[in-house]
């Protein structure tokens, strides 16, 4: 591309990714939001005069995702639509491309790459038929404290007493806000498909020499477990069902709203490292909680979100209507509560999007590519096997790449 002007963005979807993204370009220098498609064009025309409030750039609305990609103003994608519309939607953006009816330099791609491995492995097929440059996008890797402390933990904890052998990382919030994350088929699973995929990344990130590429460290066996301990009781079923509608009926279709895995990885010596990770929708506290520990021979580090803020209380005698406007999730509006100042850097998206921009404005293919997806994608179904088989696995084990989680079949019966 003409790198005298800024890369021209088109976005997928319109809905929460999405808005997050757009709350974080604000600080993304070199770059231009550009274009926005939705199947809910009423939704899409709200993003984009998001994006043109936030002063973005000159934000359309398109009437396809051929038509986005046909756009010479547009010249990299970001897939931040449902998981179950993510093949259909790159097999539109390579078909375009094929046809000769655009140009793109890259595509970004929002977490889980996919439903399953098999979907997966679709998606990077067809990103190697397209020939451009690609990103998974895993905003958690670029939380500013997360870079930080992984960076003086490795050079001045392990340059002096070894490297680091136990990483845990977990994500917690009350349920996501949308019907079809609750929903097996559409997502892929429950919590763990769709919010593992950040843990196993961030834990598998801390365990790995900065100076050394992510394949370094290998998976070598993996042991899951699923529950559903809070949505499939009756009375919180029927509160779910009221607020989510018919559709969503975990007295029927129950998802797991609780998932644990661990998974054991090898340097390039053969020592053993272990990955704890953690991911829950039945969180009662202030908001979405990420928390994450790093343990080595003579050090340790350890990350909150809901202790990195500032705090602001509210007595009783202060009542006002539910919002977020203090923490993504956010369950309550009085007492002692956390405050952050700016979420889409906190959670690491101003540092995402300034990555992927640089990359794909100098024609540099990430680190973090669909390839890295495909594995996250794997190993989340190794752990969906696991759970059903109630024993740890090789990874990877025979199969995979044809498995389907039953909670995705809908057979799954807690």
């Amino acid at each position: 591309m003409n790198s005298s002007r800024p890369l021209g963005v088109g976005f997928v979807g319109s809905g929460f990714m999405t808005r997050f993204h757009l709350q974080s370009w604000v600080a993304v220098r070199h770059a231009d939001v550009r274009g926005i498609w939705s199947p809910h064009p009423e939704r899409a025309g709200e993003a984009a005069a998001l994006a043109r409030r936030l002063g973005l750039g000159d934000t359309r609305v398109h009437r396809s995702i051929t038509e986005m990609v046909e756009d010479p103003a547009i010249d990299a994608i970001w897939l931040c639509g449902p998981n179950h519309r993510r093949v259909d939607n790159l097999e539109e953006i390579v078909a375009a491309l094929a046809s000769g009816r655009g140009r793109l330099v890259g595509i970004a791609c929002e977490k889980p790459l996919a439903r399953n491995a098999a979907e997966a492995r679709r998606c990077l097929e067809l990103i190697r038929q397209a020939g451009v440059l690609h990103g998974y996008l895993e905003d958690q890797l670029f939380i500013p404290a997360l870079v930080k402390g992984r960076a003086l933990a490795w050079a001045r904890g392990a340059a002096l007493s070894g490297r680091p052998y136990l990483a845990r990382a977990a994500e917690e919030h009350s349920g996501p806000h949308t019907p079809w994350f609750w929903q097996g088929d559409l997502q892929g699973g429950g919590v763990l498909n769709d919010m593992m995929c950040h843990s196993v990344e961030v834990a598998r990130n801390l365990l790995t020499d900065p100076a050394k590429p992510r394949a370094s460290i290998r998976p070598v066996r993996v042991t899951g477990h699923i529950h559903s301990l809070k949505w499939s009781r009756p009375e919180h079923a029927r509160a779910l069902r009221e607020r989510m509608g018919p559709a969503v009926d975990y007295t029927r279709r129950p998802s797991e709203d609780f998932a644990r895995a661990t998974i054991e990885y090898a340097d390039e010596a053969g020592r053993p490292l272990i990955a704890e990770v953690t991911t829950s929708w039945g969180f009662v506290g202030p908001g979405l909680r990420l928390s994450t520990e790093l343990l080595g021979p003579e050090y340790s580090f350890a990350y909150n979100s809901l202790q990195a803020g500032a705090q602001l209380f509210l007595s009783r005698q202060v009542t006002g209507a539910a919002g977020e406007d203090l923490v993504e999730k956010q369950n309550a509006e009085q007492g002692s509560m956390p405050l952050l100042g700016n979420e889409a850097a906190e959670y690491g998206y101003e540092n995402e999007n300034r990555h992927l921009t640089e990359c794909f404005r100098a024609g540099r293919q990430p680190e973090l590519g669909f390839e890295a997806g495909v594995e996250v994608v794997e190993l989340l179904m190794t752990a969906y096997l696991s759970a059903e088989q109630g024993r740890t696995l090789e990874f990877p084990p025979p199969g995979i790449e044809r498995f389907v989680p039953a909670v995705a079949q809908g057979t799954w019966r807690p």
